[in-house]
């Protein structure tokens, strides 16, 4: 069934995706996120997320849980570099229980100062746990090694002395600045009609006012090619190699998801995992990822190995690299590739919850949303030469940034 969009009476967007199903789930969905901070208040869109559900109006904490959870619900949220969202999944019976507990949340949190400085000890918390986990701390590091004094470089949790300093003035502004109409869609799929799910979309969220914003961002320009060793006390190497990479609304970006995938994508079978665990034996983990922002993206392959053998590591990954920016895929190469990523994509597009988060980010970002088939036809009419001329744009070992951590 075809997904339907629709405007709310205060200019809120929605986006429905009706399916026969037990089970159901709607999520407000806000383009906002570490990006949109300010340098001072590092670490506030994922303070929100995590404070926003502590008090309402008419709800304490404990009640905000239970509301969903006394029906087998659950009721979650995350925050990105863009986006932030707050979301439910439950008995499709549960519908109107959702979608009025989320109203609750968006418009009528009360962040009280003593929930705000417990939160605060939680997320402290959380910052330890990613130092003490190198292999996520790298992640973060090298964000901001090559978006230097840039937002997208900003850590999503933030810092000690940033989330410390947070008072609820600081949230208040955040939303009000940020939470506009036009950064909002509600997304739904789930077995209810269109019909039924606007009447309580119109109740508990088109009645209630949103302000029109200015939603503008700095745009990243300034990139620069950085090496950084560090000194860690790990048992493993940790490596990251990368560069800046195409938007979500560059039409290359089909393309380079097909080859990130095929070099170091999910399978055991990639390029990178065959060169260098598999034949080789030399890492435990090596992987490539794409992340698209909205003006900007990211491309790196991470290796976690011996102490010893990261400069092997990284020779072996260029070699991978030049092959791919040398000689065109065949035809058999290219069939598999892309039948791989396409079944990557229809099983993860099967948690009906990142159908609906999918759905969801592309009305946000694109007032539009493909269907299956269209987004399956996107990738199977990318060609060898179009791999090839993303390769070698991408993949120049002359604009690659590198970080490691070593104990050595």
């Amino acid at each position: 069934m075809p997904h339907s969009i629709f405007t709310l009476n205060n200019g809120l967007k929605i986006i429905h995706k009706e399916i026969n199903s037990p089970i159901s789930h709607f999520g407000v969905l806000i383009n906002a996120g570490s990006r949109d901070e300010n340098s001072h208040h590092m670490g506030l869109a994922h303070f929100v997320e995590h404070t926003i559900f502590k008090a309402t109006d008419k709800r304490k904490g404990y009640q905000i849980i239970k509301r969903m959870e006394d029906v087998g619900g659950d009721l979650n949220a995350s925050t990105s570099k863009e986006e932030t969202y707050f979301h439910a999944s439950f008995l499709s019976q549960d519908y109107e229980r959702a979608i009025e507990l989320l109203s609750d949340i968006f418009f009528n949190a009360t962040f009280p100062d003593k929930e705000i400085e417990k939160e605060k000890d939680v997320i402290l918390e959380e910052i330890n746990y990613y130092k003490d986990s190198p292999s996520e701390l790298i992640i973060d590091d090298f964000e901001d090694l090559v978006f230097a004094g840039h937002p997208l470089g900003r850590n999503i949790l933030g810092t000690k002395k940033t989330v410390s300093s947070f008072k609820r003035d600081d949230i208040i502004k955040f939303i009000k600045e940020n939470y506009t109409v036009e950064n909002i869609v509600l997304a739904s799929v789930g077995n209810i009609s269109l019909h039924k799910l606007l009447k309580f979309c119109e109740k508990y969220f088109g009645s209630n006012p949103l302000h029109v914003g200015s939603h503008s961002r700095q745009p990243f320009t300034s990139y620069k090619p950085e090496f950084l060793k560090l000194r860690k006390k790990t048992n493993q190497t940790h490596v990251m190699i990368g560069n800046i990479a195409y938007s979500l609304k560059e039409d290359q970006k089909n393309a380079f998801m097909l080859l990130t995938n095929l070099l170091g994508g999910q399978g055991m079978n990639t390029r990178l995992n065959m060169a260098i665990r598999e034949k080789m034996g030399l890492a435990y983990s090596v992987e490539a990822n794409y992340s698209p922002f909205s003006d900007s993206g990211l491309f790196n392959v991470y290796i976690g190995c011996d102490n010893g053998m990261w400069e092997k590591c990284i020779d072996l990954t260029y070699k991978e690299l030049d092959k791919l920016k040398g000689k065109k895929l065949g035809t058999m190469q290219l069939q598999y590739a892309k039948k791989q990523f396409i079944g990557q994509l229809a099983i993860s597009n099967e948690s009906k919850l990142n159908e609906m988060l999918s759905i969801g980010r592309s009305a946000l970002f694109f007032d539009e949303v493909d269907t299956m088939e269209e987004v399956i036809q996107k990738f199977l009419s990318v060609t060898a030469d179009d791999i090839l001329e993303v390769a070698n744009e991408i993949f120049d070992k002359n604009k690659f940034s590198i970080l490691i951590f070593s104990k050595n």
